[in-house]
């Protein structure tokens, strides 16, 4: 792995920690990102910049991100059912897609399966790689 692969996937797990616990805890996401903020020392701009783009996306756009999940999830489960760490993954990978044209959509996609794999339960990252390829082709389908 890179150096900026790993930095950004850091920044990716910060963004996973902050989308997990606004939908916990009930907390809006800028406001959830502001006290992790603190405690999140020594995170470059690159990944604050990537962080802030997410969790303004979250803050700003929850419906859509959650329409897109329900899209993708095809009538089999509802968001609101799954488990709160597959959740949180979905929504800040769907947010990324959105709000990173830059970040490639393949990236973004084995980044969220690899924090569901560590996060998650031991179906997660199989669930949430079925889940974002086909969120990830609707939003980006000339990369598919």
């Amino acid at each position: 792995m890179s150096p900026a692969t790993g930095a950004r996937r850091r920044a990716r797990e910060v963004a996973f920690r902050v989308a997990y616990q606004a939908d916990v805890a009930g907390d809006r996401y800028a406001e959830a990102w502001t006290l992790r903020r603190e405690s999140e020392e020594r995170l470059s701009n690159d990944q604050l910049e990537l962080v802030d783009d997410v969790v303004r996306l979250l803050e700003s756009s929850a419906d859509r991100i959650d329409g897109e999940l329900q899209a993708a999830l095809e009538d089999r489960w509802s968001v609101a059912r799954l488990a709160a760490t597959d959740r949180a993954v979905l929504r800040v990978a769907v947010a990324e897609l959105l709000a990173r044209p830059g970040s490639p959509a393949r990236v973004v996609l084995d980044e969220a399966i690899e924090i569901a794999r560590t996060f998650g339960s031991e179906d997660s990252g199989g669930f949430v790689n079925g889940v974002l390829d086909r969120a990830a082709r609707r939003l980006r389908p000339a990369e598919f």
